[in-house]
């Protein structure tokens, strides 16, 4: 059976016309709209800057002056006649593509390849778990169109390499922004006994159950929740009744800042503390919040403008 053909219609407008434009299509029959708005995204980043430290500039390059509305309709004689309907009276400029169903459902699967990293460890795609895994790689299996995580960007490889450095068989491990679950999933699959995770997207829990499962982990062994550890008091409380061998936080600095705090009430005496998503310019801070809560920097790594920082105890 052929892939159903269908047609992306981008109607380019400005900011202050969005809603007048959105509510003329909605009003002749289209409800599924695409919003595409410099001014929204600029707005987003400023109000949630605390959860990053760097925007790819490609991106900031793609929304440049962008306000525009798209939609679909399928590309046969009755799509032609909805889009005729839609676009009646409107009077802004309009794109029309063709696209095939498996343009915007599959073709980014060909961006994610499976990952050799550290000596260990071998990061493959869920779709090609068919093909062979090298000699001596330990697979972790893991769906990178469900959300962020993928093993792809810099910080989480530097941070994957912490994790198969320091994973002890038989011992524990705590995973603060978890996201899709990578870190902590790998250190399970790398022979950890267990492994708890939390993220302040609600969406994460269920993602990194899901990739568990690609790698037969059950809940037995892995616990995932949603919360914000420097906010809620009871939250960091009830982590903190156990203590963990390998503690992991992949986020910004801006966050582990303030993490460091509540770390040494988190970690085995024994235990490692392992950061990343940290860009360079910041490192310097990261350390000195780190050192001045009690704990002393073993390791640091560095790729492509990014660190990964590793502290014990004492």
């Amino acid at each position: 059976m052929d892939d159903v053909k269908w047609l992306e219609v981008a109607i380019n407008t400005t900011h202050d016309r969005l809603d007048e434009v959105s509510a003329k299509l909605t009003a002749a029959g289209m409800d599924g709209l695409v919003i595409e708005d410099e001014q929204d995204f600029l707005t987003f980043l400023e109000q949630n800057k605390k959860y990053w430290d760097y925007v790819d500039q490609e991106l900031m390059d793609r929304m440049r002056g962008i306000a525009r509305i798209k939609f679909y309709v399928p590309d046969d004689a009755d799509g032609r006649a909805q889009l005729e309907t839609y676009t009646r009276g409107l009077d802004c400029e309009y794109t029309v593509t063709s696209l095939q169903e498996n343009d915007w459902a599959y073709s980014w699967q060909k961006y994610y390849q499976p990952l050799t990293i550290g000596s260990r460890l071998y990061v493959v795609p869920e779709w090609e778990r068919s093909k062979p895994v090298p000699d001596g790689r330990c697979p972790l299996y893991l769906n990178p169109g469900l959300t962020f995580g993928t093993g792809a960007h810099a910080s989480t490889q530097l941070c994957l390499e912490g994790v198969e450095a320091h994973t002890v068989p038989g011992r524990n491990v705590l995973d603060l922004g978890c996201g899709s679950g990578i870190l902590s999933i790998a250190a399970l699959c790398l022979g950890a006994s267990s492994a708890r995770a939390v993220d302040i997207d609600p969406k994460a829990v269920d993602v990194a159950y899901e990739n568990a499962e690609l790698n037969g982990i059950q809940k037995d062994r892995y616990l995932v929740q949603s919360g914000d550890v420097l906010s809620d008091k009871r939250l960091a409380d009830e982590l903190a009744q156990d203590k963990y061998h390998l503690v992991l936080a992949n986020i910004v600095a801006d966050v582990i800042i303030p993490l460091s705090a509540q770390v040494p009430n988190l970690l085995a005496e024994d235990g490692v503390f392992l950061c990343s998503g940290i860009i360079d310019t910041r490192a310097a801070e990261v350390e000195a919040a780190i050192a001045a809560h009690g704990l002393t920097i073993t390791n640091r790594r560095e790729r492509n403008g990014w660190v990964a920082l590793e502290a014990k105890l004492g």
